[in-house]
């Protein structure tokens, strides 16, 4: 299967447990992964062969931006079922949202999630 990836989007959001990360909001990071056969859109060079990825980020940016959640876990979800809900030719998605601000009584990097889904028709 082939792949296409969108990589380390930046986004500010309000998602979090706490009432001072919905207040204030922080940053957010996502990795997308789509897997689709990609082998008409090589050949053809045509985008209706393919999925055009700005339209994918502009669902993730959506999203994070003007949704709210508690969970990191329900961004990644709703992320992942919304592309997967726009077309059927996309077989499996892979969705990594971190946190790096996440409220810890310690130093890391971030926190992260990754799921992943697939179109149960396909």
């Amino acid at each position: 299967m082939d792949k296409i990836t969108l990589k380390n989007m930046k986004f500010f959001g309000y998602h979090g447990v706490y009432a001072e990360e919905q207040e204030k909001g922080q940053n957010f990071f996502i990795d997308v992964e789509i897997y689709l056969d990609l082998k008409a859109a090589g050949e053809n060079d045509d985008l209706k062969d393919t999925i055009d990825y700005s339209e994918i980020y502009d669902i993730i940016k959506y999203i994070t931006i003007e949704k709210r959640f508690h969970l990191i876990e329900k961004l990644a979800e709703n992320i992942s079922s919304e592309i997967l809900s726009r077309n059927t030719t996309i077989c499996e998605t892979v969705v990594r949202v971190r946190k790096p601000e996440a409220p810890m009584n310690g130093i890391l990097d971030w926190a992260e999630v990754e799921i992943k889904r697939t179109n149960h028709g396909l």
